[in-house]
């Protein structure tokens, strides 16, 4: 019982003496708000960027939105983001002193090259022959791509796009960087408080499995439920 009353206590001294629990709370906000909003910026530039891959001249040469889409994707995959984020805090736009707007352009950026590869592979995954039957019917190229082929697409490409947004969450953990406090950062800020990094880490690492478990159950619901659709 003794190991148990020890527990109780350095739980209610990181968590809920004083109302310490808000902390994660607010942190927890910040965490959930910043990758919200870098998910709907990635998904629209990621869409562009695409596009912008899959354009061909007639001859089915690369065009040059072709090449500065290939250099933007290499160029974000092949640099750490917390490195981007840094960039953009201190030098792009180290003017702007609104923290959460860095957070969200830099990992909504970083997160646009993932989701254009994404959405690439989606659309490539079309049988050919949906394209051509579209064209037969009188359609044009763009209402082939918007009537035909993009709603195929979308349930190839939903269910990795959903475990993007569960690795953008986790990747906001270096928001502590630019001075966000978000879930991470508050917990290194309990420790600091109480002297004691066991029990706010373990806490915090506790409420990102939770979250983090939630949406892979709703993933996994939302693909059975696309397979359901797919045999009828």
């Amino acid at each position: 019982m003794d190991w148990l009353l020890n527990i109780w206590e350095h739980i209610h001294r990181a968590f809920i003496e004083k109302d310490r629990w808000q902390v994660y709370l607010k942190g927890l906000g910040v965490t959930l708000e910043v990758a919200f909003l870098a998910a709907i910026i990635g998904i629209i530039i990621g869409t562009i960027v695409a596009f912008m891959k899959l354009s061909k001249t007639r001859k089915g040469k690369p065009t040059i939105l072709t090449h500065i889409a290939n250099i933007y994707v290499d160029i974000i995959r092949g640099t750490p983001s917390v490195l981007q984020l840094l960039i953009m805090w201190f030098v792009v736009m180290k003017s702007c002193d609104n923290g959460i707007l860095v957070g969200c352009l830099t990992f909504g950026i970083n997160s646009g090259a993932y989701v254009a590869e994404i959405v690439r592979a989606g659309i490539l995954a079309v049988d050919k022959g949906q394209t051509e039957a579209g064209r037969s019917l009188g359609l044009t190229s763009f209402q082939t791509m918007v009537y035909i082929v993009i709603p195929q697409a979308f349930k190839n490409v939903l269910p990795p796009l959903c475990n993007e947004f569960i690795v953008l969450l986790k990747e906001t953990a270096i928001l502590g960087y630019v001075g966000l406090s978000d879930l991470t950062r508050a917990a290194n800020q309990m420790t600091s408080t109480i002297y004691e990094a066991f029990t706010p880490l373990i806490g915090a690492a506790v409420v990102y499995f939770i979250v983090i478990k939630i949406l892979t159950i709703l993933l996994g619901m939302l693909e059975r439920r696309l397979r359901r659709s797919d045999n009828r």
